[in-house]
């Protein structure tokens, strides 16, 4: 596998109002929300992209329900790492299973272009492998 650059750190948060309390009102972080109350900024320096991922949409995303599984430890942060294409992705997933990680769904591409694998450590951290075009398209400029 051959990681690029980290893609995405984001907090998973429990309590969104709660947390842009402490993120924007408190840190004075430039973190622009979504009407789905995502809030992220990619214009923080050191950082591609941090953002404020809500719980039902990070179970959303890893399951397709808003409820995050009773069975599975609840995550913390989610951390992306970026690969050269699309293919790289799917090749990541397969290494990261052949060396005995579950994932939490294959690769797949999401309605914004990104392509990415994820897996859910013991510690509570959402690891992907991710290929976002326009990072790319950033990096060509």
């Amino acid at each position: 596998m051959d990681v690029l650059f980290i893609t995405s750190t984001a907090v998973v948060v429990a309590d969104p109002p709660q947390s842009r309390r402490l993120f924007m009102d408190t840190l004075g972080l430039p973190l622009e929300g979504e009407d789905d109350g995502y809030y992220s900024s990619g214009s923080i320096p050191g950082s591609k992209h941090f953002g404020m991922w809500p719980l039902s949409q990070a179970a959303e995303a890893c399951f397709g329900t808003p409820s995050w599984p009773a069975d599975r430890v609840v995550p913390q942060a989610s951390i992306e790492f970026e690969v050269a294409d699309a293919d790289a992705v799917a090749a990541a997933g397969g290494e990261l299973e052949r060396a005995g990680f579950a994932l939490l769904h294959p690769a797949r591409t999401e309605p914004w272009g990104q392509t990415v694998t994820r897996l859910l450590t013991d510690d509570g951290l959402i690891v992907g492998i991710s290929y976002a075009p326009s990072l790319h398209d950033e990096e060509r400029a």
